[in-house]
């Protein structure tokens, strides 16, 4: 029986890079922020993503089919970026086969990059959007404190990057999630530039992010089909129980 989710490399990845994860999810903050990362850096193609539990879909790009989620490479930086919304079934294979392929290719840190739902975020300056995140291991939480990046001490989490942050912990594997406090149901590039200009911060990357604010209402205009999609995906994981409290601590 063939695995559900399979990647396909056009290449093998060299040993010790640090893989960011864009998959669509609250305000597609990580969509848009790795999208404008894998283009800055100029991140070439190094496998594609494939599942039979997928839609029918190819995405052209100058006339050429590409799968819809693939994985970028340059130097020691990886980039796994979804341009269509998960479907709630490949969720957990793909979160799956992520984590697997990650430390067979003996990925150094795994780095989601997400929105965090927030109910005054229409009252937030560009300058006043916080960052918060989550560890799969001690090691992980240690390099978010030496990163002055505030941990989310309790509560769920919901959907791929949930996920991701389980099987790493599972298999040792250090993954970090960093999400920007954004819309819910709204593409957010500006939470998008605020992950990006910290993540590339952290890694010593050059990644302007001006270019990425100037096209903002663009951005939005062309994410909302997905967006709307995504959400739907959302409601069928139960994304709202993010708001609620776990029983035990």
């Amino acid at each position: 029986m063939s695995e559900p989710v399979r990647i396909i490399e056009r290449f093998r990845v060299p040993p010790g890079c640090t893989l960011l994860v864009g998959l669509p999810d609250v305000g597609l903050v990580g969509v848009i922020a790795t999208t404008h990362i894998v283009s800055a850096l100029g991140m070439e193609e190094a496998a594609s993503v494939e599942s039979e539990l997928m839609p029918p879909i190819a995405v052209l790009h100058d006339g050429l089919p590409h799968s819809p989620i693939r994985i970028f490479h340059k130097d020691t930086v990886l980039a796994v970026l979804s341009e269509t919304a998960i479907p709630a079934p490949v969720v957990q294979p793909l979160a799956k086969a992520l984590v697997d392929w990650s430390k067979n290719r003996s990925v150094k840190m795994v780095i989601s990059l997400g929105g965090l739902p927030t109910p005054e975020r229409q009252e937030l300056t560009l300058e006043n959007i916080r960052i918060f995140g989550a560890a799969s291991t001690p090691t992980a939480l240690e390099m978010l404190k030496n990163w002055d990046v505030e941990a989310l001490k309790r509560g769920f989490m919901v959907g791929p990057y949930a996920l991701i942050l389980r099987y790493a912990a599972e298999s040792g594997l250090d993954a970090i999630a960093l999400l920007a406090q954004s819309f819910y149901e709204y593409p957010d590039p500006e939470a998008a530039a605020v992950v990006v200009s910290r993540v590339t911060e952290m890694l010593n990357l050059k990644v302007d992010v001006s270019e990425l604010l100037k096209k903002g209402e663009e951005i939005r205009l062309r994410a909302r089909d997905v967006m709307r999609r995504t959400q739907q995906e959302l409601n069928r994981m139960k994304k709202s129980q993010e708001y609620d409290l776990p029983l035990y601590v």
